[in-house]
Order: structure tokens, then C-alpha cells, then sequence
């Protein structure tokens, strides 16, 4: 029998739970045709596939923001997304953008604090349009981070930046998720962005997992890392690339 509900809290050992899966539009071909796919808590999980395989698909129904019509879906209660689009409200300072819609007596100092962590503290009283892409990224790190989340998704948040921001907020992401502790689901086209980052790596091909690896380069990574160079291959070659 198919279950066609959602949970809000996990199971215990487990911060996301996706079983049997099944999303359809206009009664087209599945974009996500029976997907299983669970996430432990604290896991760091890279997911990667072409346009169309049904990555933005899975990130919008973890997140909330589609509905579960076939199959189940069991997340933490706290959940938040980090979109490719950093989402800042112009007309409002950048701390007021951290913490809206909360309403905490010390949300000011909130603001404060996770904006320290990710480096903006100086930014605080700005405007979002005067901040770099780099810095709008950081922002919305910040805004995802200040309500604590136990499952953070980002969606492609560096695919906009230059080649030396991006490095940078990649290392910013890992620290964060150190310190932090939160499971995380990145969604990225970038295979090294992977395995520098990921505990595993998915791979989806037409809504199903063609590859599910796990990565135990110890951290911090490096390309000359033992084993970084086959896993990469291994990556590339169920995304349909030659590796070089």
C-alpha cells in the first residue's frame, strides 16, 4: 500500500527519511519515480545530476514547498534552504533580512552573532544592494543558520560566483557545517565541489539514484588526494562525462 503523507519529525537515528517517492506533472513521465533516500543526522550529502533528472524537484518537496501526493516523506521540524538567489529584501538592513519573521525578544543580537559567523558582521547595518554576490551568499548562510536548523538544503548557492568567491564559501559551508553540526543536502553540477565537501554523493538520472558513493577522504580535502581522482572519474561517468 502507498502512503501518501508526510511527517514532520524523523525517525530517531535519522534526520530525512524520502521512501517510494513519486512526483508527476500534468500527468507527464515521472520526475521523481520511486525514490528512496535517507539522510543520517549531521550527514553532509552531495546531490547531482543533469537538468531535468529531478534534483529542484526533491530539494522543493524536502523543503516543503511541494506537495507529497505518492509515497512519504519524514524531515526534522527545523528545516532551511539557501537558494542559488540570495533572496535579500532591499528595503530592509541586512540583520532585519537575518532574522524575518522572528520576533525573539534578542533577535538584534541573533543577527549579530550569526553574521560574525560568517564574516559580516561589518554588514550589518547595510543595504542588500550594496553588498557583493559573495556577501549577499553570506547573508543568506546567515539567515538559513539563525533559526537553528537540524536539515539545511542548498540549492546551487555558489553557482553565481567567481571561481575564488566560490572557493572561499566553500570552505566557509564546511566550517559552518562543523561547528553547527546540522545535516546538510547540497545541490550542485560541480563534481569537485563534491567530494571536497560531501560525506556522499548521489547521483540522480530521471528521478531515480544511479550512484550513491560515499566519500572517506579525510578532511581537509585535496585534489591530490589518494582515491579523490577515481571517485571523480566515478562521478563524471554517471553523469554521462569522460573525465579528462
Amino acid at each position: 500500500m502507498t502512503r501518501t503523507h508526510s511527517h514532520s519529525e524523523a525517525h530517531p537515528g535519522t534526520a530525512v527519511i524520502v521512501e517510494q517517492l513519486t512526483r508527476r506533472f500534468n500527468n507527464g513521465p515521472p520526475v521523481l519515480d520511486g525514490l528512496d533516500l535517507a539522510i543520517a543526522p549531521g550527514e553532509f550529502v552531495a546531490l547531482l545530476g543533469h537538468s531535468g533528472s529531478g534534483k529542484s524537484t526533491l530539494l522543493r518537496t524536502l523543503a516543503g514547498l511541494d506537495p507529497v501526493t505518492d509515497g512519504t516523506v519524514t524531515r526534522p521540524r527545523e528545516v532551511s534552504v539557501v537558494f542559488q538567489e540570495h533572496r535579500l529584501l532591499p528595503w530592509k538592513r541586512v540583520w532585519k533580512n537575518i532574522v524575518l519573521g522572528q520576533e525573539d525578544k534578542d533577535i538584534r543580537q541573533r543577527a549579530e552573532a550569526v553574521l560574525e559567523e560568517v564574516g559580516l558582521s561589518h554588514r550589518s547595518n547595510a543595504w542588500p544592494l550594496t553588498l557583493s554576490g559573495g556577501e549577499a551568499q553570506r547573508a543568506a548562510l546567515a539567515r538559513a543558520l539563525v533559526r537553528e536548523p537540524a536539515f539545511l538544503m542548498l540549492d546551487e548557492p555558489f553557482a553565481a560566483l567567481d571561481a575564488l568567491t566560490r572557493l572561499k564559501m566553500q570552505q566557509l559551508v564546511a566550517d559552518l557545517w562543523k561547528k553547527h553540526g546540522c545535516a546538510v543536502l547540497l545541490v550542485t553540477h560541480d563534481v569537485d565541489e563534491a567530494l571536497l565537501l560531501a560525506d556522499r554523493a548521489v547521483v540522480l538520472e530521471r528521478g531515480r539514484i544511479r550512484v550513491d558513493v560515499p566519500i572517506t577522504i579525510p578532511r581537509p580535502r585535496r585534489h591530490s588526494d589518494p582515491g579523490f581522482e577515481g571517485l571523480r572519474s566515478l562521478l563524471l561517468d554517471a553523469l554521462g562525462v569522460h573525465a579528462a
